[in-house]
């Protein structure tokens, strides 16, 4: 159940939305005027505020505007005796959740106060879910390399520039997409990630840009593609270097006009997103061997990051280790496993071809197959199995 603040200077009305609220299982807090509810807001904190708009001193409205933008989860519903069209149109583009007329409705009172502890519930679990991707996206490291890119994240993320990240497979390509994402005004709106490379080329136009019912055989129904499902946010297309020519011309034209057309429809869809594309191919050199659009090419390479191999960043190796013993051991409940110098010495001897990806492979090995600390003999014998993984000379 909610934890809800009651302001209101009447006595009475305060006791009975009290009464009403416990019998319903929610724990209420009184305030009798506006500057009581704002000492209470610093102490405490609330899924809703029932806000009378007038009071003594300071009115409802004025508490709202001075708290809508410092509790932004807060649903705050304001009651009033003396309401009308326009001061609920006024409160609710103030910020509020709802506006409810007295003499209050009791079963409209309850179903408001529901629908509002839902929301409620429903910001507080995105941002816990946000937290736990955050984590499993973080950006490790402190060598010049990774201090460059968060630089460039930080300068970039705050406007709608295209941006084409390069780099081998496994470096991380994805975590610099994800950080561009959060970090930008359309950090609440959806990230829709499409691997180019896995979609067959005669269904990637369908995928991109979805379908009508019938457009083709299999076309049971209309279907949205990724460019309409991240509307108002942010399309990662990654490997965008093995996307056939006729996509690569649809792409193309999205960037330039800001619009889609499905599959078998000839009706055109304004789409608003931020395009982030990478890939792990020299695009130059596609582009010369006439595979890849060197139109498309500049339309996306406004800004161009490139993610370092793991091999080019070993100093980085200690942190990452530390990282990917403290995740594996915390998604497994089990206590930390310490590893010793000499093994974090071992494990940047190795040549990662496989990168950040393969890296992370081998760490969740030794803490499976190690004693109580990862040494350097465990590095020997477990990090190269079959012989397949070179020491560095």
């Amino acid at each position: 159940m909610a934890k809800i603040l009651v302001v209101d200077d009447e006595k009475s009305i305060r006791n009975a939305l009290k009464e009403i609220l416990e019998y319903e299982k929610h724990e209420v807090i009184l305030a009798t005027n506006g500057m009581e509810c704002m000492e209470q807001l610093t102490k405490q904190s609330f899924e809703v505020l029932l806000l009378d708009i007038k009071m003594p001193e300071m009115d409802g409205l004025d508490v709202l505007e001075k708290i809508s933008s410092d509790y932004p989860d807060l649903q705050i519903v304001m009651i009033s005796g003396h309401g009308n069209i326009d001061t609920a149109v006024k409160a609710v583009k103030m910020g509020a959740y709802d506006f409810i007329e007295k003499p209050l409705d009791l079963n409209r009172l309850l179903l408001t106060i529901r629908n509002a502890t839902d929301k409620s519930e429903l910001i507080t679990e995105s941002k816990t879910l946000r937290r736990k991707m955050n984590k499993n996206y973080e950006m490790i490291g402190n060598s010049a390399a990774i201090i460059r890119i968060k630089e460039m994240i930080d300068k970039v993320a705050t406007t709608d520039a295209r941006v084409l990240i390069t780099g081998k497979n496994g470096t991380g390509k994805e975590v610099v997409a994800r950080w561009l994402h959060e970090k930008s005004h359309r950090g609440d709106f959806p990230f829709i990630e499409v691997n180019c490379a896995a979609i067959p080329s005669e269904l990637i136009e369908s995928e991109l840009f979805g379908h009508e019912k019938g457009a083709f055989t299999s076309a049971i129904k209309q279907r949205k593609g990724k460019f309409e499902q991240a509307e108002s946010g942010t399309i990662f297309l990654d490997e965008i270097g093995d996307m056939s020519l006729s996509a690569q011309a649809k792409v193309l034209r999205v960037l330039q006009e800001n619009k889609i057309t499905r599959v078998g429809a000839d009706k055109d869809i304004n789409v608003n997103v931020r395009v982030i594309a990478a890939t792990n191919k020299n695009l130059e050199e596609e582009i010369g061997q006439g595979r890849f659009r060197e139109d498309l090419y500049h339309r996306l390479s406004v800004i161009l990051i490139h993610v370092p191999s793991l091999n080019e960043r070993l100093d980085d190796i200690p942190l990452l280790a530390d990282h990917f013993i403290t995740q594996i051991c915390q998604e497994n409940g089990t206590p930390k496993v310490p590893i010793s110098d000499e093994a974090t010495a071992e494990l940047q001897r190795i040549n990662w071809t496989g990168n950040i990806r393969e890296f992370r492979n081998v760490m969740e090995r030794l803490l499976i197959l190690c004693d109580k600390k990862i040494e350097q003999k465990d590095v020997e014998l477990y990090a190269r199995p079959l012989g397949g993984i070179s020491t560095k000379s």
